[in-house]
């Protein structure tokens, strides 16, 4: 994405740069973006008339001209630690956000300069602090977008989870904002959101490789004004815990499977990721179910027993615990099983 950066640099925009490396362009996607493309990322009607035009110069280039600017080995080979590059980054399973305005050039062109930088440092300062008060950390502010991990740099249980209410809490405080807005003439603001999970690789300076961060753009671009979407992966992961609304399936730019898309609604008022359905087969984990199995026979038998499931984040340990709550449920117990489940989670803390 540097050589983008360096060209962006040649026209004078070198303020698309950060946009351009989060939506994954390089050298060879240019050719394919639109006008609306390049509308959606925020790039202004005179700067959108001047990259387009840049663009078919490059596709006129002699081909010495255009091999100089072939794009760079992809960044996820570099960040995993090549020794050609000494870039270093950290493998994680991380959910990202990715929260932009509705309508932000409109609304800025009827605005002064002051009064719409106010406006949007209002919106930033509410949507980032519900992303923390989540424990999530955000990664990026893009103007008037804004990009935030779970998962990284501290890890949870329940990073899906935190995500999806730190989103509809943005929505919430967004709506705050407009109804204390209300009778001054600002203009009322609408921000679509999109989360997706997934494995990625993030460096110490912050930069994200891999599908992930792509796939959130192209979701939240798919958002409603005012609505949440996530994929099916996230889903999975907070079923049950959020009322969603599927939203049908969508191919996504770049991404060659077909995604399917829910809409959160609201929360549910449901305590427990027990609550979900649909779950997926354990798989590998035969060995810990009869190791549990043996040690509940043990304790019915009158010889106390006590089971600490330590592990990182996102292991499975709680459905590990799911799975062996299936396997009692029709056995007599006193229900001290979510106490158990609860404490096993504790005591597994991140970085442990």
């Amino acid at each position: 994405m540097q050589q983008i950066a360096d060209w962006l640099k040649t026209l004078g925009m070198s303020e698309y740069a950060q946009r351009f490396a989060e939506n994954g362009i390089d050298f060879s996607v240019l050719p394919d973006l639109t006008e609306q493309d390049l509308k959606d990322l925020g790039v202004l009607l005179g700067h959108r008339r001047k990259i387009l035009r840049a663009i078919a110069e490059l596709a006129s280039a002699p081909a010495p001209a255009a091999a100089a600017l072939a794009p760079a080995p992809t960044p996820i080979a570099a960040a995993v630690g090549s020794p050609a590059t000494g870039v270093a980054g950290e493998r994680r399973h991380i959910t990202v956000m990715f929260c932009d305005l509705v309508d932000s050039t409109g609304i800025s062109a009827q605005l002064d300069a002051e009064e719409w930088r106010d406006l949007v440092s209002a919106y930033i300062d509410a949507a980032s602090a519900a992303v923390t008060e989540m424990g999530g950390h955000v990664a990026k502010k893009l103007g008037d977008g804004l990009m935030s991990l779970f998962g990284y740099p501290v890890a949870h249980e329940n990073d899906a989870e935190r995500a999806a209410r730190g989103a509809l809490a943005i929505q919430r405080a967004l709506a705050e904002l407009n109804r204390k807005n209300e009778g001054t003439g600002k203009q009322v603001l609408s921000a679509r959101i999109g989360l997706e999970t997934g494995p990625a690789v993030v460096d110490a300076a912050g930069e994200i490789y891999g599908d992930v961060a792509n796939v959130v753009a192209r979701v939240q671009a798919l958002a409603e004004p005012g609505a949440v979407l996530v994929t099916a992966r996230v889903q999975r992961q907070v079923a049950g815990l959020f009322v969603a609304e599927e939203r049908g399936t969508h191919t996504l730019k770049g991404v060659p499977e077909p995604t399917t898309l829910f809409r959160l609604v609201r929360a549910s008022g449901g305590g427990r990721r027990s609550a979900q359905r649909n779950l997926t087969p354990l798989v590998g984990r035969d060995d810990e179910i009869t190791m549990l199995l043996r040690r509940w026979e043990r304790a019915r038998q009158g010889d106390g027993q006590l089971v600490m499931i330590v592990g990182e984040p996102g292991l499975g340990k709680s459905r590990l615990i799911e799975e062996f709550h299936a396997r009692l449920a029709d056995t007599p117990h006193l229900g001290r099983m979510e106490l158990l489940a609860a404490s096993a989670e504790h005591a597994a803390a991140p970085d442990r």
